[in-house]
């Protein structure tokens, strides 16, 4: 990774490192709760069903800037909340990492949520009904039956959030600012050097990166979610 960190510079590598590892946390926590709330809107009907469906999907509509103010005065030092999490638990999210993790997670969600959502729609539930009657547990159809015919679409799903999160910026930079090393991502960084005089050539470099790291991202996923269909060995 030495001719990367070389050709990037030490700012620019830094930015492309915190980018994926707040972009893999950000994934990895929205997970179980977009499994849970894709299966929710899909297969459950309660009262507030569209509210639950209308919140999730706030984030695709409203300015990221607005989610990202919305996060500063819920998160921050200086709101309830915030100083519980910092009181209670030591966490820290405004102007840190953990920060950028969240606003990259709230704004992949839906696109997680509804990728999981459709695949979950196209299981048979018949399928599941012929395990319930063999004796099946729900726990156990969810987890052999349900989960594996689903799977493509919690691949894709999560590879949606992944690079979603890579590509976050509005929010991000709202909640968490611009500090190099600390919570500047590859976008920040794209746009601290567009305001440089002669940083261009590195600016575009970040964007190369940006980009290559988008298209393994996206081809991952479908050879993933090849393996995973059922029936296909290829």
């Amino acid at each position: 990774m030495s001719w990367l960190a070389q050709y990037l510079g030490p700012e620019g590598f830094a930015a492309m490192r915190l980018s994926i590892w707040v972009s893999l946390w950000a994934t990895a926590l929205s997970l179980p709760l977009a499994l849970w709330v894709a299966h929710l809107l899909a297969r459950k009907r309660f009262l507030g069903r569209e509210v639950l469906n209308i919140v999730v999907h706030l984030p695709l509509v409203l300015p990221p800037v607005v989610t990202g103010y919305l996060l500063l005065v819920t998160f921050g030092r200086r709101a309830p909340l915030g100083q519980f999490l910092q009181e209670s638990f030591g966490l820290i999210l405004a102007f840190k990492w953990t920060g950028a993790a969240l606003a990259a997670a709230i704004m992949g969600f839906p696109l997680m949520v509804r990728a999981i959502r459709l695949a979950l729609e196209n299981v048979d539930p018949k399928l599941e009904e012929a395990a319930a009657t063999l004796g099946a547990s729900r726990a156990r159809i969810y987890l052999t039956v349900t989960l594996p015919l689903m799977w493509p679409g919690v691949i894709a799903g999560a590879v949606l959030a992944f690079a979603k999160a890579i590509g976050e910026f509005g929010a991000t930079i709202t909640f968490v600012s611009n500090i190099p090393g600390q919570t500047q991502t590859l976008p920040s960084a794209i746009y601290a050097l567009l305001q440089i005089p002669g940083e261009e050539p590195l600016a575009f470099r970040l964007v190369i990166v940006s980009t290559a790291i988008a298209v393994l991202a996206l081809v991952a996923s479908e050879i993933l979610a090849r393996r995973a269909r059922p029936g296909d060995a290829s």
